[in-house]
């Protein structure tokens, strides 16, 4: 009969691993936080899976040190419960879950979508609907009995529109066409312009075109989006009336996939986008919802998204109620907020 070494701190290895952070935790088995570490961001389609996981090494070495257990020999904990951004096919998930076998990190590994993580955290048992709008956008649907509700999320390819890049490309696009003249006017352009401190938009994307302006820093257009649209204007306005639209066809879609329009269902929101909770796009998505979907049950996920995967891995080890408050209580003192 095969040996299966006990692992090193029983409990849970959770890792979120997103597009711009990665955030590792050790959860023990009643729900306690032993250690953590977090990195940078996790690109494996650009490494590959093997690679990609294999630059988690540090950020678990560092966790584990958090929790007592520097230069712990065979498995470190009974279970690694990863939720992944850009494991968007079922292929990509099954190849990040064997990168992960080869270390020594779980007796067992489950690997999924960062956005089953997201919903989560934002309910109490498996079932519901959750959209997450942060660097990117994406949504899922699960009910009790397995089935799913899934999107290819890879990108303008497959139908995908908004998230935090996709509001700051659009905005550069409005804003440079109103200065060159192929475009209305906009106080986009003037307001980008000074948040970068450039003379002109036109001179932001020279900027990064050459590198002298890291492209991640054009993130930072989502928040000039909103203070422009909040002055009232029109073309800001559009962006985000569009970003609204975009949320809801995705939650009824979901939502009826699974026939669960006519349910009472919870509607798990989160990413930085929508956890900014702004109001002009919040107000916006709450009356398309009521419309299209009553009796969603929309609720704003704040907590840092590792709490998904700790959740997720404390049900693969049938964890009581007790450890998942605990572990809730950690990341997440006041619970999902309603929209």
């Amino acid at each position: 009969m095969t040996h299966h070494p006990e692992p090193h701190l029983p409990g849970v290895l959770a890792i979120d691993a997103g597009n711009s952070k990665t955030d590792v935790a050790l959860i023990g088995t009643d729900g306690s936080v032993l250690g953590s570490a977090r990195g940078g961001g996790f690109h494996p389609a650009k490494t590959g899976a093997a690679a990609a996981v294999a630059e988690l090494a540090p950020l678990v070495e560092e966790a584990a040190a958090a929790a007592g257990a520097a230069g712990w020999t065979g498995p470190l904990t009974a279970h690694v419960s990863a939720c992944l951004a850009n494991a968007d096919l079922p292929v990509e998930e099954e190849a990040l879950r064997v990168a992960l076998e080869s270390h020594p990190w779980g007796a067992g590994n489950t690997v999924v979508n960062d956005t089953f993580g997201l919903l989560r955290a934002g309910t109490d048992g498996p079932c519901g609907v959750a959209v997450v709008c942060g660097a990117g956008i994406n949504c899922v649907g699960l009910l009790p009995d397995g089935r799913t509700a899934r999107f290819p999320a890879l990108g303008e390819l497959t139908g995908d529109w908004g998230g935090g890049w996709g509001l700051a490309v659009n905005s550069m696009w409005h804003a440079v066409r109103a200065e060159d003249g192929r475009g209305g006017s906009t106080g986009l352009a003037a307001a980008i312009a000074e948040h970068f401190g450039l003379p002109t938009t036109i001179a932001v994307a020279e900027a990064v075109h050459l590198g002298h302006l890291p492209s991640v820093r054009l993130h930072e257009i989502v928040r000039v989006l909103f203070a422009v649209a909040e002055a009232g204007d029109a073309t800001a306005r559009s962006l985000i009336d569009r970003q609204a639209d975009e949320i809801t066809r995705l939650a009824v879609v979901a939502l009826r996939r699974l026939e669960l329009l006519d349910t009472p269902t919870p509607l798990v929101l989160g990413g930085g986008v929508l956890a900014s909770r702004q109001p002009l796009l919040l107000d916006n998505l709450t009356a398309r919802l009521a419309a299209e979907a009553p009796l969603a049950e929309p609720r704003i996920v704040v907590a840092p998204p590792v709490l998904g995967a700790a959740l997720l891995g404390l049900d693969r080890l049938q964890a009581g109620p007790e450890a998942q408050e605990r572990v809730r209580k950690a990341y997440d003192p006041a619970h999902p907020v309603a929209a």
